[in-house]
């Protein structure tokens, strides 16, 4: 019974990526380690000692401090003790400069969760998350999409929305079914 309901998530949030863009659900996530910043003060996050302790979720976002960033951000922070409750970890990635990310992570991210600076786009290009259309000024920028990595290297889940409140539901819906699906 769990299996199915897992599949049936599985299915959902597949539904909702858009056939050309994400990595795909069961695929290989690419390894990274970038520079990042949480609570205002940097450090270098490394996706593989992430997954070391559990899910990762990893989410791209297109520009710090913009209206539907933000409001991703407070979402996601106000639901830290959920995604730690369900043994996952958090990471927001966007092309801003760490200097950007450091205000960002104490203002936005309320100091509860780690965002990475990803400038050179080589993060954001491994996981097919680069907007086929630049921002309003011209610029590339990040789509807004959520993956859950398992502990094994995989896409567990593709989430791919406009809607900011929505990628925090779906990530941790998934989480949790996949902590369930792994008692032991």
């Amino acid at each position: 019974m769990r299996k199915s309901a897992i599949v049936s998530a599985l299915l959902a949030a597949f539904a909702a990526s858009p056939a050309s863009a994400a990595l795909k659900t069961g695929a290989a996530a690419p390894d990274f380690s970038a520079p990042a910043a949480i609570g205002g003060k940097d450090f270098v996050f490394s996706l593989a000692e992430a997954l070391k302790k559990g899910p990762v979720v990893l989410y791209f976002y297109p520009k710090s401090f913009t209206r539907g960033c933000t409001i991703e951000a407070h979402e996601f922070a106000e639901n830290y003790d959920n995604f730690a409750a369900a043994g996952a970890s958090l990471i927001g990635v966007s092309a801003d400069s760490i200097a950007t990310q450091r205000e960002f992570s104490t203002k936005e991210c309320r100091d509860k969760f780690p965002v990475a600076a990803d400038p050179n786009f080589s993060i954001i290009d491994a996981y097919d998350a680069k907007r086929d259309r630049p921002a309003q000024n011209g610029a590339a920028v990040s789509d807004r999409i959520s993956y859950v990595v398992t502990p094994d290297g995989k896409i567990g889940s593709t989430f791919v929305s406009a809607d900011p409140l929505e990628h925090v539901s779906q990530t941790l819906q998934f989480v949790r079914q996949w902590r369930d699906s792994h008692k032991h």
